[in-house]
């Protein structure tokens, strides 16, 4: 039962990763840079479109429970003795929580909700300044995160290499 339990967990925490991982790199390599690529005051209104729009049950769910099933496969395989396997796992949730939850609740929000204050302004370069200020450091952190869930979905999928050999 362990076992079955700990399988569902570590396979939940990297699909949950996986699309984590593919959503924030979609962003860094093509939405941002679309949106760059339009007329400022339309960047900032579809910008805000996506942001209410990504505020929705199943994508905060996948958001935040990456580290959550990480930790419980972590715990999981601990107590079948999987050692190497386990540390990895809480290693992917650490990795997960500092780098992508931790800049996302500093960083991104923060900054989605002052673009989301924002009235777009009829004056051209005045909507050019708000977006070039937003995007340039929004798709950095943005792209940080990308790396730090990449990172822990490595660790993932070496956690289950270390299991797989094991058994």
């Amino acid at each position: 039962m362990q076992s079955a339990l700990a399988a569902v967990s570590a396979t939940l925490s990297i699909i949950m990763a996986a699309g984590m991982a593919g959503t924030f790199f979609g962003f860094s390599t093509s939405v941002m840079p679309g949106l760059d690529a339009a007329r400022p005051a339309s960047a900032i209104d579809a910008f805000k479109g996506m942001d209410q729009k990504i505020q929705n049950p199943l994508f905060i769910s996948m958001f935040v429970l990456v580290p959550v099933a990480a930790i419980a496969a972590g715990v999981l395989l601990l107590t079948l003795d999987e050692n190497s396997a386990a540390v990895l796992f809480l290693i992917a949730a650490g990795v997960y929580f500092v780098g992508a939850l931790v800049p996302t609740i500093a960083v991104n929000i923060p900054m989605n909700k002052a673009l989301e204050a924002v009235t777009i302004p009829q004056d051209a370069s005045e909507a050019a300044k708000i977006w070039s200020d937003h995007s340039g450091r929004w798709t950095t952190w943005n792209t940080i995160r990308t790396v730090f869930t990449w990172a822990s979905l490595l660790a993932m999928s070496l956690g289950v290499y270390h299991w797989g050999k094991n058994n």
